[in-house]
């Protein structure tokens, strides 16, 4: 349960001395704590929503700090994170193609078949238009991130790019607004 049901407890239990089964149905006292679940739980679903939100970003941050940790924590090269990025835009790739394979013929895709086939559609349009990334070609970024605890407010202290397939380089903002 979260903080605000708990003190509200508390403070009806103090005032009714440490018991809180004698109260009445509909007294001012069991409405208060049923407003206090009631706003305990929507905190809750928003807190949810928010980290199944933020969960692919993340992925990423980690996916790229395992990259500079395997450098060494130094600096990349264009052509080498252009060779990461085609790495993690192609990832469901083989998952893609097994579930296509175990489709019989004449059949419509599967629901995990059809998200898959979107998820590399989005990746690779966002690989094309710039991809979002944190800045591997700066040395004191790299440090920053190979850091990396797994936390969304770390994320706010490392520089962020975006890089089309072109190899153009733009910096951009975290979190990012349109991804």
């Amino acid at each position: 349960m979260a903080r605000t049901f708990e003190k509200t407890r508390k403070e009806i239990a103090k005032k009714k001395n440490g018991s809180i089964q004698a109260l009445h149905g509909k007294s001012r006292d069991s409405r208060r704590l049923h407003r206090a679940q009631v706003r305990d739980d929507r905190l809750e679903k928003l807190a949810q929503a928010r980290r199944k939100h933020d969960k692919p970003l993340l992925a990423r941050a980690a996916f790229f700090q395992e990259v500079v940790q395997a450098n060494d924590d130094k600096p990349l090269d264009l052509e080498a994170i252009q060779a990461k990025i085609r790495e993690y835009v192609h990832q469901y790739d083989e998952e893609y193609e097994e579930a296509k394979k175990q489709r019989r013929p004449g059949r419509p895709p599967s629901t995990k078949e059809d998200l898959l086939r979107m998820k590399i559609e989005a990746l690779e349009k966002e690989h094309r238009d710039g991809f979002y990334l944190p800045d591997l070609t700066n040395e004191a970024n790299v440090k920053l991130l190979s850091q990396f605890e797994g936390s969304w407010p770390y994320l706010t202290n490392v520089s962020w790019v975006k890089i089309s397939a072109s190899g153009a380089i733009k910096p951009s903002s975290f979190p990012p607004q349109g991804l």
